[in-house]
């Protein structure tokens, strides 16, 4: 017996949906590979760092300046310089000296200096402000331990005063990313058990449609037969 073949085809709506679904999941994909190398691995190095208590050993400018971009506008931008100044701190973990950093971003920028201040076109607003951070860690913290971050296996000879990142920013490295695979997939899977259940539901109401023609039949030739006998 030959099975009945039901022919679909796809609304504009339908259309529309799988498109949709398939650039959800093509961005899914390349967000977790974007999250993976530009987000996660920093965040990952950054929360690697172990809290300890720190005291300040030093606070002292080296005579070097380096470079900083500034900003003025929408097409206006410059470099200006900028004094450096390094805090040594004693580690209480290590018991070791460490250069002191404001946070991984900073590090990463200037490794030989403390701080970067917000870059202002005039040189002197950076002096002023790299003076104002010296002199808050001589006569506000002085010998006062504070916390800080270290990795001994990474930058033993470095340290952070807070971390950039931490575990929420690891949550969202993974969730938007598997949010935007998964539920295109689901839609997907969804719309695909409705379309099966379409033809069947089709030859179930044709079969029920010949079964009432076929039972109405047999009852109108009884009726026949009944009064040919009477």
């Amino acid at each position: 017996m030959a099975k009945l073949r039901v022919s679909y085809e796809y609304t504009e709506a339908e259309d529309k949906s799988i498109r949709l679904g398939l650039f959800l999941i093509v961005s899914g994909i390349l967000s977790l590979f974007i999250f993976g190398f530009c987000w996660l691995s920093p965040a990952l190095q950054d929360l690697q760092a172990t809290a300890a208590n720190c005291t300040v050993l030093s606070v002292q400018q080296i005579g070097e300046v380096f470079e900083c971009t500034f900003t003025c506008g929408t097409d206006c931008r410059g470099t200006s310089q900028y004094p450096c100044v390094q805090v040594y701190v004693n580690n209480s973990e290590s018991n070791s000296r460490a250069l002191l950093h404001s946070d991984q971003h900073q590090l990463l920028t200037n490794p030989k200096c403390s701080y970067i201040p917000p870059c202002k076109r005039e040189n002197q607003k950076n002096s002023e402000s790299v003076m104002n951070w010296q002199q808050y860690w001589k006569d506000e913290i002085g010998s006062q331990p504070f916390t800080c971050y270290f990795n001994q296996h990474q930058r033993p000879e470095d340290v952070l005063l807070q971390r950039t990142h931490d575990e929420i920013a690891l949550l969202h490295c993974f969730l938007w990313p598997v949010v935007a695979f998964v539920y295109p997939c689901c839609l997907s899977n969804i719309e695909t058990i409705l379309k099966c259940r379409v033809p069947r539901n089709q030859e179930r109401e044709k079969n029920r449609r010949v079964g009432i023609t076929q039972r109405t039949m047999k009852s109108v030739l009884m009726l026949i037969q009944l009064s040919l006998i009477n």
